[in-house]
């Protein structure tokens, strides 16, 4: 992460509060989609959005997209998805579980980053 971020959405909900998760991404979708630089660091429960087959299986309303949808349309306008390596752990996760390729940072390593930003929101 080199630039500083315009906004950054720590993302520490998962799976628990399905109707939560659309509007961040909305959210970041929405920044991007203006040319703003958001990342999306995604930790503690959060993380287990990031595992292969876990996104695809949440639907916030019945009959509607699932989390990843909502994810793909945030990445597809230019929001930057990385992950808390830590909350892989407590998770029950390694790097393998990953649906993707992501960087996956320590709080040490993301915070300065982070914290740079010009407005944080935590989801």
């Amino acid at each position: 992460m080199s630039e500083a971020a315009d906004l950054v959405i720590v993302v520490i909900t998962g799976a628990e509060n399905p109707k939560r998760l659309p509007s961040a991404f909305f959210l970041a979708a929405t920044a991007a989609a203006t040319e703003q630089k958001v990342i999306m660091y995604f930790t503690g429960p959060g993380t287990e959005l990031l595992a292969k087959g876990k996104a695809e299986s949440i639907f916030p309303m019945e009959g509607g997209k699932s989390v990843a949808d909502f994810m793909k349309l945030a990445e597809d306008n230019g929001v930057q998805i990385i992950g808390c390596l830590q909350s892989l752990e407590l998770n029950g996760m390694t790097k393998d579980d990953l649906a993707k390729l992501i960087p996956m940072l320590s709080p040490s390593a993301a915070l300065p980053s982070l914290a740079a930003a010009g407005r944080v929101l935590t989801w």
